[in-house]
C-alpha cells in the first residue's frame, strides 16, 4: 500500500482511540538527543485533531517533551499500522481524580501517516493484559480515562 497522509485521524482511528490502546511513543532524548520509544495504554482522541496521554510523573517521555515537543505514536490497529505525527505539550504534572501520580501530555496532531508496507494487512492486533489485581486494573483505568477526557486546559 502506498503511503496515505492526512492531516487528522480519519473517524475510524478516531473511535479506535476512545478506549485503552497499546500505542508506542517516540520522542528525542533529552541527553542523549536520540529517538527513544515508550509503550503506553492510556491514550484518548479528544476529537480529530488531539489526543491526550496519561504517563507516570516520573517519565522519560514527559521530560524529553519539555526540551523538544515533536512526537510520533505508533498505532498498530484498524487492518493497518499508522505514524501519528504531532507536538506535544504538558497539560497536567498531576491528574486529578487519579490515584497515582501522573502527567498527562495533549498531542496537536500534524500528520496520519498509513505506514503499512505492500500488499500487506493487520489480521490481529496486538494485545495486552494486566498482570496485577484486575479489579483494581479495571477501576484505575476508568479513573484515567475520564481524567484524560475531562481536564479542562485553562
Amino acid at each position: 500500500m502506498a503511503e496515505t497522509v492526512a492531516q487528522s485521524l480519519s473517524e475510524e482511528l478516531f473511535e479506535y482511540l476512545q478506549h485503552e490502546r497499546y500505542v508506542t511513543v517516540g520522542s528525542i532524548d533529552y541527553e542523549t538527543k536520540a529517538p527513544v520509544l515508550s509503550a503506553i495504554s492510556w491514550v484518548v482522541a479528544l476529537d480529530n485533531h488531539t489526543i491526550r496521554i496519561a504517563l507516570d510523573s516520573r517519565s522519560r517521555i514527559l521530560t524529553n517533551v519539555s526540551q523538544d515537543p515533536k512526537v510520533v505514536l505508533n498505532l498498530i490497529g484498524c487492518g493497518s499500522t499508522y505514524a501519528i505525527n504531532g507536538i506535544a505539550k504538558i497539560i497536567a504534572d498531576k491528574m486529578e481524580g487519579v490515584p497515582l501520580k501522573l502527567g498527562m501530555l495533549e498531542v496537536k496532531i500534524e500528520s496520519v501517516r498509513d505506514i503499512m508496507f505492500y500488499g500487506s494487512r493487520i489480521s490481529v492486533e496486538p494485545q495486552y493484559e494486566k498482570t496485577y489485581d484486575q479489579n483494581a486494573a479495571a477501576k484505575l483505568d476508568q479513573q484515567v480515562m475520564t481524567a484524560l477526557r475531562t481536564l479542562a486546559i485553562t
